[in-house]
């Protein structure tokens, strides 16, 4: 029977246990950093040799963590997933095969539905990463490579739920994956093509081809062309800016919202100023290739809402605004 006593809930014990939460998970951590030595850095070999997949396996919580290991791994140009250790035994060994690899998690070592698989991957001969808590223990031992996953206590205040120990095995197989990433050379490309739906693939995989403007919707007009004519021409083509080029096509500058600006403060004459004397030289481009979020990185980092898209000889071919990213998706 439930205790019928109900206090109301203190909003100062319950932050200060927040907090000890999260000092104690960041000291798991820490200690684990401080931990990595030689079976770590062999693991990394070991993912990057593996020929076949990465099979990730865990009990309980355990599991809860192998699934996300697995899952960061595929998407990082690792092929893995995840294995329930008890569905395992019931005719999903036929799952792994000798290519493959074998990351065990079990903070006791002592997991018995994980040990029952020991016999299954001696006999085909698929390595074995252990992470778990218990060096001694028979997981640790009978493993190719152990790591050391332990912590000092839970944040649980009986020593009991699992939470510091998930959250170092968690972080733990994040620098798994990032360290076999960055030793593969998996690039943001790569990263993308592994990530084509909803706002992360828009982000990674539009180029600026894909959304800039071109032919006619492009501002632009010669050098000699009165000021006045020119802001007609950035009227028209609503991008907040004019890119001032030659009979060629080759950008010699741009003309912008902040330049009408500062030629509005300084009484310029727009019926007797050229182009060539109210413009910025050296406008800021980029070319149809690139990503669309590395223009976007372009316009945050300058603190300017367009941009002229250029060719290899720096031709003009085509312009975007903050906008255009907008409506992509981009930011």
């Amino acid at each position: 029977m439930r205790n019928a006593t109900v206090t109301e809930p203190d909003d100062t014990a319950m932050l200060a246990a927040a907090r000890r939460t999260l000092a104690s998970e960041q000291a798991g951590i820490e200690a684990l950093a401080a931990r990595l030595d030689g079976q770590f850095a062999a693991a990394c070999r070991a993912l990057l040799a593996c020929e076949g997949r990465v099979i990730v396996t865990g009990m309980g919580k355990s599991g809860h963590i192998a699934g996300k290991i697995a899952a960061t791994l595929a998407s990082t140009g690792t092929p893995a997933f995840f294995l329930h250790p008890a569905e395992a035994g019931h005719g999903d060994l036929g799952m792994i095969t000798r290519p493959d690899l074998l990351l065990a998690l079990s903070n006791s070592g002592e997991t018995a539905e994980i040990l029952v698989l020991l016999p299954h991957l001696k006999r085909l001969g698929v390595p074995l990463i252990a992470m778990t808590g218990r060096a001694e223990s028979t997981l640790a031992q009978a493993a190719d490579i152990s790591l050391d996953a332990s912590v000092s206590q839970e944040a649980c205040p009986h020593n009991l739920a699992p939470t510091t120990s998930t959250t170092a095995a968690l972080a733990l197989g994040d620098a798994l994956a990032v360290a076999v990433l960055e030793a593969r050379g998996f690039s943001a490309e790569d990263f993308a093509r592994r990530h084509p739906g909803g706002a992360l693939g828009r982000r990674l995989l539009l180029h600026v081809e894909d959304i800039m403007r071109t032919g006619s919707a492009v501002p632009r007009v010669a050098p000699d062309t009165l000021l006045a004519a020119g802001l007609v021409e950035m009227s028209a083509k609503g991008l907040g800016l004019t890119a001032v080029v030659d009979a060629s096509d080759h950008v010699l500058g741009v003309f912008t919202d902040g330049d009408l600006r500062r030629a509005l403060d300084q009484r310029t004459d727009v019926h007797a100023t050229a182009m060539r004397q109210a413009m910025t030289a050296g406008a800021r481009t980029i070319g149809p290739r690139e990503l669309a979020a590395a223009a976007a990185h372009i316009m945050e980092t300058h603190r300017v809402t367009a941009l002229l898209v250029v060719d290899a000889d720096r031709r003009l071919i085509g312009a975007l605004n903050v906008h255009d990213l907008m409506r992509a998706g981009v930011v």
